[in-house]
């Protein structure tokens, strides 16, 4: 009884192929099906190819939420130069809560030369010439969020020649920990004393002369420092032509939460808009000489994720690109067909075409009339 039952579901479950083979003596084969299988198996293997290289490639994925996280610090780092001997110039930090942060908490004064040297000057154009690029492609963001920590330092490298000269201007690099609210910070004349009304400089004992805005942000980011990202600000440059001038940035920071295969780590991203002028209290212009950079924090947070197809996504695609080549040739080679056929069956071309029975031997022609020896003309 068992083997009887055995036999019996196997049967049934051969009545349930869908795949039934039909015998080789009964399939026709034809030059034209040979090529169009071909051609068929050589687009399948380049989509195939071509899907691969799809799957390994990965994208940015960006997500919005309200930022909640309002009692940390924020990290500011720095890295500018001001054509200005150090102790004429002061850097400062002064926010909405009246906090102010001194300079002398996290950054150093260090004596340069303004003028880079042949090597320096390269590097800068090379970094603006990739903000111009980042300006006009926003994708290539992606590829930087990408390719962050493996990638070169975006540091200023240090001078290849000597000082032939003595230093001309006052670097100010280092770092900055800030309330996480709009707040101020700004480089100017003198040095920042603390003032029960806010804070002060010192710049009475300063010539106006000596007065030169002339900067150079080699650096300028929010949060921790990730080498590789290059940053809004990376390799601007600024010429003062007066003495008296302003230089604004008015910039907003959006709180970014970055998650790639090689790095998880919590940043700023930030947008700038420039403004300078010319103090001239005469004319209306009112204000103090110095490079200010007006900071507010947004309440959203950008969490950016790199994603990867799943494998399961792609075996179904796969499997879509081989069926449909195989479906859409076997129907363009079946109407091509019926073309073919319906052309050749209208003027009697190949297999349509009437064969010719030859003449036999003592075979008459009934269409020619047979002469007679007393026929007349």
């Amino acid at each position: 009884m068992r083997r009887l039952n055995r036999r019996k579901t196997l049967n049934l479950v051969k009545e349930l192929d869908a795949f039934p083979k039909v015998p080789e003596s009964y399939v026709e084969t034809s030059a034209s099906r040979g090529t169009v299988s071909i051609l068929a198996f050589t687009v399948i293997l380049v989509l195939t190819v071509m899907e691969f290289f799809v799957y390994r490639n990965t994208w940015m994925k960006y997500e919005y939420e309200v930022d909640k996280d309002f009692a940390s610090k924020l990290r500011i780092n720095i890295d500018i130069t001001v054509a200005m001997k150090c102790q004429y110039v002061g850097a400062d930090v002064l926010d909405l809560a009246e906090t102010m942060v001194l300079s002398s908490s996290g950054l150093i004064y260090e004596p340069v030369i303004f003028d880079l040297s042949p090597q320096q000057r390269q590097w800068q154009r090379m970094l603006q010439g990739i903000q111009n690029r980042l300006q006009e492609e926003h994708s290539l963001q992606d590829v930087i969020f990408k390719s962050a920590i493996k990638s070169a330092s975006t540091a200023l490298p240090p001078r290849e020649d000597s000082l032939l000269q003595p230093p001309d201007a006052c670097r100010i690099h280092g770092h900055l920990y800030v309330n996480k609210v709009a707040g101020n910070f700004h480089i100017t004349v003198g040095k920042a004393i603390p003032h029960p009304r806010g804070h002060a400089h010192l710049a009475a004992l300063v010539s106006h002369e000596t007065y030169n805005f002339s900067h150079r942000v080699d650096h300028l980011s929010f949060g921790e420092p990730i080498p590789g990202i290059i940053n809004t600000l990376d390799g601007t440059e600024k010429i003062a032509s007066d003495h008296n001038q302003m230089f604004q940035y008015f910039i907003t920071i959006v709180p970014t939460k970055l998650r790639t295969y090689r790095i998880s780590s919590d940043t700023h991203q930030f947008a700038v808009t420039e403004r300078e002028r010319v103090i001239d209290h005469a004319s209306g212009s009112h204000g103090v000489s110095g490079i200010f950079m007006k900071y507010d924090i947004s309440s959203l947070m950008v969490t950016v994720t790199e994603s990867h197809m799943p494998f399961w996504q792609f075996l179904v695609r796969l499997c879509g690109i081989i069926g449909g080549i195989f479906s859409t040739t076997g129907m363009l080679h079946g109407i091509a067909e019926f073309i073919v056929d319906i052309v050749c069956c209208r003027f009697k071309l190949g297999a349509y075409k009437q064969p010719t029975v030859p003449l036999q031997l003592g075979d008459t022609n009934n269409h020619i009339p047979l002469l007679k020896e007393n026929s007349t003309h």
